[in-house]
């Protein structure tokens, strides 16, 4: 048997190579380090921002309220049995509850007699205690003549005072709660009627000037009825032109061309589709301004090519020989779409409309371009009436120059959040539970 051949030393062993082989191992590690490093800072900013709005967010979710003897006036309300006829309705709501509130004060504060201090006195309490005070007495004009302990919203500096967001180691002059209004506020924490509770009016009241009494039930709804049309409109439009182009249409150039655009309109800016809205819907067509009818509309022109393009990749991702052995048992093409391909493909249709969906929940741009940026109070009862919608009452807001409309915005932003969330877990869970891998 013959010896080994040795071979002499290679290129392989030399010191140039193990220096770049060294130097290939530590930019491998710098790369892992850098990636790392990135998600660190992702998560941090990530956390600061989720922990700045959170931390302004609670103060919405809780409102003070101020406890005071209030008597309901016979003398400014009418009878109890004047109460209980139409016309006697009618006086009631017209009564002055502003002069009812300002006896309570009054009563609780007998010291305060000048014109000027009275004025600040009825400062304290919000302008939404007279809404309170009106609806027990329609409701019960019995309760006219007696003296009842009310829990009344106290306004919106009084609100910031309670909850430390206005300091009262500033300078009376740098602050909008006058060393009076502090002394008033101290004497009735001191008697136990001072206290913060859960604000359910943010959930179930309309929009307002005055921040304690503003709500986003009016944006929820005005949300709801937008969505309900984008998805109306969009998810049978998206899903039908989806099935043709995969299914049915010639390939030729002129398929081609559709489906470059259909691409290229899922990057237009939604700014653009909110212009087409408005000069083609409001201009064109007449349709009543800041409706959601409108605003359905324009967001389904924008949710259309996203819808289109997840539920091709859905209809392309079903088998060929599920279309085979539907054509071989004798099924028309027809058949072999809509009984066949289409139910397998229908959870990707599913998953790509919800997140379409998301994403015109959470737009403001095109809304803003048709007009839903308005100040509604009411809150909207169908398609046509007046309305807003989350994301743009965040921004309206956001906007205002009420400092108390800082915890509102952030009190939004995470209801908006939320149900941008819930949208894409249940995208999310459709996936994982329907979804098939051949």
């Amino acid at each position: 048997m013959n010896d080994p051949v040795t071979h002499g030393p290679t290129v392989w062993d030399s010191e140039v190579m193990a220096a770049r082989i060294r130097g290939r191992y530590r930019k491998e590690r710098n790369f892992r380090v850098a990636c790392f490093a990135s998600l660190v800072a992702a998560a941090v900013f990530l956390l600061f921002l989720l922990g700045s709005i959170l931390s302004n967010a609670i103060g919405g979710f809780f409102q003070t309220k101020l406890e005071l003897s209030v008597y309901f006036d016979p003398d400014i309300l009418g009878t109890a049995e004047a109460a209980r006829t139409d016309e006697g309705q009618r006086d009631l709501r017209r009564a002055d509850y502003r002069r009812i509130v300002r006896q309570a004060l009054m009563a609780r504060f007998p010291d305060v007699t000048e014109r000027r201090e009275i004025r600040r006195l009825s400062g304290i309490v919000s302008s939404g205690a007279r809404e309170t005070i009106r609806e027990m007495a329609l409701a019960n004009p019995d309760i006219i003549g007696t003296e009842q302990r009310l829990w009344l919203l106290a306004s919106d500096d009084i609100d910031l005072f309670v909850k430390g967001a206005i300091s009262r180691d500033v300078s009376e002059m740098n602050r909008r709660v006058e060393d009076q209004e502090i002394a008033w506020i101290d004497a009735l924490e001191a008697e136990g009627a001072v206290k913060t509770s859960f604000h359910w009016r943010f959930f179930t009241a309309g929009d307002s000037r005055e921040p304690e009494l503003a709500g986003i039930w009016g944006a929820v709804v005005g949300t709801f009825l937008t969505l309900v049309v984008t998805l109306g409109v969009s998810f049978p439009i998206g899903v039908l032109a989806a099935i043709y182009l995969e299914e049915f249409a010639p390939h030729n150039r002129w398929t081609d061309l559709i489906e470059v655009n259909i691409n290229n309109l899922a990057a237009v800016p939604s700014i653009i589709f909110g212009l087409l809205g408005l000069s083609v819907f409001l201009s064109t067509f007449n349709l009543p301004r800041s409706a959601p009818l409108v605003g359905g509309l324009t967001l389904a022109l924008m949710t259309l090519p996203t819808i289109i393009i997840a539920a091709r990749s859905a209809v392309k991702a079903v088998p060929p020989s599920i279309r085979e052995a539907a054509t071989g048992l004798g099924a028309s093409p027809l058949q072999v779409v809509f009984h066949h391909v289409f139910p397998l493909a229908l959870p990707g249709i599913l998953t790509g409309t919800i997140i379409g969906m998301a994403r015109a929940l959470g737009e403001t741009a095109p809304l803003l371009m048709i007009g839903m940026v308005a100040f509604i109070v009411d809150i909207p009862s169908g398609f046509a009436d007046a309305a807003t919608v989350l994301p743009v009452q965040v921004y309206i807001w956001a906007d205002s120059a009420e400092r108390a409309f800082v915890a509102k915005t952030s009190a939004a932003i995470l209801v908006l959040l939320f149900f941008l969330i819930a949208m894409n877990a249940t995208a999310v869970w459709l996936r994982n539970r329907f979804e098939r891998r051949w």
